[in-house]
């Protein structure tokens, strides 16, 4: 169930080992998920950027065996952009306040120094926590507006264990390092600080054609991906799904029966379809689990170059645009025509909110005030654009969102052990994609060869830990921002 990273890799990995799958997808037209590439008169955009480096030399290989020469190596370069200014990312002091100017740079260290002589005693949330670290002001410039943009959270509700456990977790030796020795080769790749690196690859028609590739080759050993199928129906049966119902466009009902299945679908969809329904509590628990949605609005300019950035962070408060992609500068090969260019620009929201209900014209022509108010090109320099919605692009880390995954889980591998969860929405993990692809494969093989290694104890770098130690239970994912636990 589902067609993206997570789903189609466990298909390339049963194939492989010649079991026969079925893949069911519910876009009517492509593959790939919140990893697909779309098309819009020959321009092709991702939803958001997806850059193709991984600390599992595994994933890696598996890259280069789909795609092989269609892999680009690219470099990278995003900044900040603030006040017409752009700020190196990740942040550097001095170039910081030389970008800020003499006077605001004089305020930001008085302010830096007035928080370290008179921290917030036991600060709890993250405006606390940045505050005492880096003082008010350059915590107002540089994390207050994006962290609020992206999780629609005020940064006075966030926990401070996530700025803590973040910034804790990038070692400074090797930023110093990284700048000194900018040649030097790490002795292994685990080595490298993933937020660091200065090279990446990256399909050259985008991320998509990864995963249009894997449908080609699941096609040509019989097995193609079922597009335009939506789940309606889990059925099960003493402890074992049978099948699943789905709906096509027209209505028309389908039954897919298997032994195993695998779910790539958000878990809150996936037991609002068990048929008989789970116990009420498991509902319960699915269903207060939270997303966070995502608009991209893709420009197209008449003019060659904007600016040289893969993408930059738009920390502005006086506009609505979380991140600006330069889809061009990530292949050349992104836009038909070398004289223009394609800029994507990310609206973090939620279903059914303003922003998500405004009509498409309407979205457009705020994407082009927006540029022309950030000083990025003219609202005239814009001659095409296009709107695409991605619903529970982002699993939500409230403070109950553990438990409640637990309680599915639970439920799942004692009543239904032939229903595996896998990838970012079906195990509500916030990870990147080749997280989701180790999940596939350690699932796939389960399924294929009776291994027992455990799909949750993959990491956020895409590597399995055998033994987790209590308080780290959510090894398997990346940190994001939970709020404030209530006071007892």
């Amino acid at each position: 169930m589902g067609a993206g990273p997570a789903g189609l890799t466990a298909a390339y990995e049963l194939l492989k080992r010649d079991v026969p799958v079925t893949v069911l997808e519910k876009d009517p037209k492509q593959v790939g998920g919140l990893a697909r590439t779309v098309e819009h008169n020959g321009y092709r955009f991702d939803i958001g950027g997806h850059r193709f480096f991984s600390k599992n030399e595994e994933v890696e290989d598996l890259w280069t065996e789909i795609l092989g020469d269609e892999m680009l190596n690219r470099g990278r370069l995003s900044r900040i952009y603030y006040r017409g200014r752009f700020f190196a990312y990740p942040i550097q002091a001095f170039n910081a306040l030389w970008n800020l100017g003499p006077l605001e740079a004089a305020l930001c260290l008085a302010s830096y120094l007035r928080a370290r002589l008179r921290p917030v005693k036991n600060p709890r949330s993250l405006e606390e926590w940045v505050r005492n670290q880096f003082g008010w002001r350059l915590y107002s410039i540089f994390f207050k507006t994006y962290t609020e943009k992206v999780w629609g959270i005020s940064t006075k509700e966030l926990s401070a264990d996530w700025a803590a456990q973040r910034i804790k977790s990038l070692d400074l030796w090797v930023v110093i390092r990284s700048a000194l020795l900018p040649n030097r080769k790490p002795r292994r790749r685990g080595e490298v600080v993933t937020t660091l690196i200065d090279r990446f690859r990256y399909p050259r028609l985008g991320p998509g054609q990864m995963w249009e590739r894997v449908a080609e080759i699941s096609a040509g050993k019989g097995h193609p991906v079922l597009l335009g199928r939506a789940v309606s129906r889990i059925e099960h049966v003493d402890g074992a799904v049978t099948a699943v119902v789905t709906t096509g466009a027209g209505g028309e009902a389908e039954r897919h029966e298997g032994t195993d299945f695998i779910s790539s679908i958000p878990i809150r969809e996936l037991v609002a379809r068990l048929e008989p329904p789970a116990p009420a509590a498991v509902r319960q628990a699915a269903e207060r689990l939270g997303y966070r949605d995502f608009i991209s609005i893709a420009l197209m300019i008449d003019r060659p170059s904007v600016f040289p950035d893969n993408w930059i962070y738009i920390h502005d408060p006086n506009v609505r645009v979380g991140r600006i992609q330069n889809f061009k500068n990530w292949s050349p090969d992104m836009v038909p025509d070398p004289s223009k260019t394609c800029l994507g620009l990310e609206y973090f929201c939620f279903e059914g909110d303003g922003l998500w209900t405004m009509p498409d014209a309407d979205m457009i022509e705020l994407a082009k005030k927006e540029l022309a108010q950030l000083g990025i090109c003219e609202a005239g320099e814009v001659f095409d654009g296009v709107v695409v919605r991605q619903p529970k692009a982002y699993p939500v880390y409230d403070d109950s969102y553990q438990a409640n995954v637990g309680v599915v889980r639970e439920y799942i591998a004692s009543e239904l052990p032939n229903l595996h969860l896998a990838g970012r929405n079906g195990m509500h993990k916030y990870n990147n994609q080749d997280h989701s692809m180790m999940t596939a494969l350690l699932v796939a093989r389960r399924i294929a060869t009776g291994s027992l290694l455990d799909p949750w104890k993959v990491n956020a770098d895409a590597v399995y830990h055998e033994d987790i130690k209590v308080g780290e239970r959510d090894l398997a994912g990346r940190q994001v921002p939970e709020r404030i636990p209530a006071k007892a």
